[in-house]
């Protein structure tokens, strides 16, 4: 059991309940015991209540900080940490295709690396549960999947990894090169077989599968109707990246007929099962759309400003009610992955569009939590803190310099610069601790990323 005392607390519950100074306690099931004003009250020792019986307890004091429920980020490609810094200045379709000969080199340790480094990254950086969209399968990469699932045991984070895939090589119009595509056939059977293997819908879990050929530009029609077919079977989500640039609006309305938004609506990919990635070019209309099918938007603000693709309209989209959470993108698209960072750079780009009024601090914080948790189908137990939730938790620390004279803590959390972690909590596992991760050696982590961005360079030579 853990309590959290004397911090002030945003709760992003419906009401918005916030506690100048307040407390959380955590039972031993991992689950939020109580919050409220004050200090709280402990339970009997060996009273089994709400909290579950407990045996001893873990007093924190939160003293200059604020506790947040724990960040989710919606959009990830964990494999792109081994090959940051390509192509800084091209357009996502030049990006792509510098980077997909390197790709082809791909492989289980490669992987293992990345995922473990990644994850542990955005640890740090206020991350309680990331999906991430893999869609690179070389024939000789080994078992990939496996290799993300336990990296992501390693670092002791709520994972969501999606089974991407590609079968629209070059040759048939597509624009990714043959060698780094699948068939068609041998994508879904591996699609389901992640399902199958992996996916735990329990609401606890720490793992669930989901569904994400690539981009309308890599994948066929038949892909995406038949593995929207296949997560619906297994009562799984479904992602793929759409909108995401200008280039890609003119591809669909050159080889479909539509837009983007128009094309997956034609191939069963709006719903609320499904979460879309970027979503940046978008008229009113394919916003009334989202809004009437329940489809949500994971915000890439940053990867979207790096590679120059625009500004999402996210003002737009909540107006509407569209779910819209937030994404760090490719490791390689946004090279600094702080996804405690991510808040202020999605504040700042709906500012740049609507002006100062467009994204306040505390709407930015609900995109990064429960934003985040719409996105993935788990705002019944993530995204608030709440008796019966999952403590979820990240606990900041406001009281340094670079924080000082910020009187309020939200607006000191979104407009300053990234806080340190006191304290990042999964289930009420310590998973970050005084800034440091707990589970797992960073600079172990290090070399393991060195080394696999070596031995992809070197492939591609």
């Amino acid at each position: 059991m853990i309590l959290i005392e004397n911090c002030a607390i945003a709760t992003v519950d419906a009401a918005g309940t916030e506690y100048v100074e307040g407390h959380v306690l955590v039972g031993d099931d991992g689950r939020i015991a109580s919050v409220g004003a004050g200090s709280g009250t402990l339970p009997q020792r060996g009273h089994a209540g709400r909290a579950g019986r407990f045996q001893s307890v873990r007093r924190v004091d939160g003293t200059g900080c604020l506790l947040t429920p724990g960040l989710v980020n919606t959009h990830h490609h964990l494999y792109q940490w081994a090959t940051r810094g390509f192509a800084p200045d091209g357009t996502l379709f030049e990006w792509l295709t510098t980077l997909y000969p390197i790709w082809a080199g791909l492989d289980a340790e490669v992987v293992s690396a990345t995922t473990a480094a990644g994850l542990g990254w955005l640890a740090m950086s206020g991350c309680t549960t990331s999906t991430d969209h893999h869609y690179v399968y070389p024939g000789a990469g080994g078992d990939l999947m496996a290799a993300q699932v336990e990296a992501a045991r390693e670092v002791g984070l709520r994972f969501h990894p999606t089974r991407g895939s590609m079968d629209l090589g070059r040759s048939a119009g597509g624009l990714p090169p043959d060698e780094v595509v699948e068939k068609t056939d041998d994508a879904l059977a591996a699609t389901e077989e992640a399902i199958t293997r992996y996916h735990d819908p329990a609401p606890d879990s720490m793992l669930r599968i989901a569904v994400a050929p690539c981009s309308p530009f890599s994948v066929t029609g038949r892909l995406m109707e038949e593995a929207a077919a296949l997560a619906r079977r297994h009562g799984v989500r479904l992602h793929t990246h759409l909108a995401e640039t200008g280039d890609e609006t003119d591809f669909c309305r050159e080889q479909f007929g539509c837009t983007p938004v128009d094309y997956a609506e034609r191939l069963g990919w709006l719903g609320t099962d499904v979460w879309l990635a970027h979503a940046v070019h978008l008229d009113d209309a394919a916003i009334g759309k989202l809004a009437a099918t329940g489809t949500a938007v994971a915000h890439c603000p940053s990867s979207n400003a790096r590679l120059g693709a625009g500004m999402a309209r996210v003002r737009e989209l909540l107006d509407a009610g569209v779910p819209v959470g937030l994404g760090v993108d490719g490791a390689a698209s946004q090279e600094a992955n702080q996804l405690g960072a991510e808040l202020r750079q999605a504040l700042y780009t709906a500012r740049s569009r609507g002006g100062p009024t467009a994204l306040t601090a505390r709407e930015a914080l609900r995109l990064g939590t429960m934003g985040g948790a719409r996105c993935l189908g788990r705002e019944a137990d993530l995204g608030s803190i709440e008796q019966g939730k999952l403590a979820d938790l990240a606990l900041w620390r406001l009281d340094d310099l670079g924080h000082v004279g910020i009187d309020d803590p939200v607006t000191a959390l979104v407009f300053g610069p990234p806080a340190t972690l006191e304290l990042l909590t999964v289930g009420g596992r310590t998973i970050v601790e005084y800034g440091e991760l707990r589970t797992a050696d960073d600079r172990d982590l290090t070399r393991r990323t060195s080394r696999a961005h070596r031995a992809l360079l070197r492939r591609a030579r």
